[in-house]
């Protein structure tokens, strides 16, 4: 009976999951509200808990969501930018930790939600915890299913980290770097200011190989994929006075309209930026960018 338990849970896990990652594209993230409100097929389901940061649905077998808040006073973190440690709940090892442990026994996938402001998060989903390191306090978590069969979680190989250290990139950095920059430009496009999140991209100004190329606010833009494309290649470049320039050589193109509305129309427009100051466009950042644009064009 539990074996059918589990993999009907492990249907409903997925159908969530689907329909979180529809809201996420549709608005980078997600907030505390939309989460304890979530509506599957007309059933609600509560996706965060009212006042920890563990969720643990009594009609399921394991957790469903864990929130992971770089304020809190648990030591959450990144094992060498590679697998990810929860720590354990406080108290005796099983309290809200025993379903956490469940999801490890019924190998059932859940919510990884990042917390990038006061009630909002990205959600990382499906994450799978792949061991329990009593010694330490602390569950490892899996951000991808390819890294459940590691050899040994807590010791990895060097070609397992190198592949880890590139997941954890591409499920957590890059995604709370979006949701950080689509919510501070109101989910529209910096250039053009296209409304549709699904057609927006989080856009570094400073690589993000380079040394100062951080993934803060201020180093990134919120740009359609048009936009975007037209930035890293530079055929369109953005002056630290945030006015838009297009390369000269595509002005003087005769192309059809999307050169005509979609890029030489934006020549001379001036950026749309965020209201806070500090998440504004680093100008020091644009400035040395659009040097590169200069020299190109």
């Amino acid at each position: 009976m539990v074996r059918a338990d589990r993999d009907t849970e492990a249907i409903l896990r997925g159908e969530i999951f689907k329909h979180l990652e529809e809201m996420v594209r549709e608005t980078g993230a997600v907030t505390r509200q939309q989460l304890w409100d979530f509506t599957v097929d007309g059933r609600t389901h509560r996706l965060v808990d009212r006042n920890r940061g563990i969720r643990n649905p009594r009609d399921m077998l394991a957790t469903l969501s864990i929130l992971s808040d770089p304020k809190s006073k648990y030591a959450d973190e990144e094992i060498g930018d590679s697998l990810f440690a929860y720590a354990y709940r406080e108290g005796s090892v099983e309290g809200d930790n025993k379903k956490l442990r469940a999801a490890l026994e019924f190998d059932l996938p859940l919510i990884l939600l990042r917390k990038i402001a006061d009630g909002v998060f990205v959600p990382v989903v499906p994450v799978y915890v792949i061991a329990d390191d009593k010694p330490n306090r602390r569950f490892m978590i899996a951000l991808d299913d390819t890294l459940r069969s590691v050899s040994d979680p807590l010791n990895l190989l060097p070609l397992e980290r190198q592949y880890a250290q590139r997941i954890t990139k591409q499920r957590l950095h890059q995604p709370e770097f979006r949701g950080r920059v689509l919510r501070a430009y109101e989910c529209q496009c910096a250039v053009c200011n296209l409304k549709h999140a699904k057609l927006l991209d989080a856009a570094h100004i400073i690589a993000d190989g380079q040394p100062h190329g951080t993934p803060t606010v201020d180093n990134g833009l919120s740009l359609c994929k048009i936009h975007h494309a037209a930035y890293d290649e530079q055929f369109l470049g953005i002056t630290p006075d945030y006015e838009v320039r297009i390369n000269s050589d595509l002005l003087e193109e005769r192309d059809g309209p999307m050169l005509l509305h979609g890029l030489q129309e934006m020549h001379g427009r001036s950026l749309f930026t965020p209201s806070r100051s500090k998440d504004k466009p680093s100008k020091d950042r644009l400035a040395e960018r659009f040097r590169e644009f200069q020299e190109a064009s």
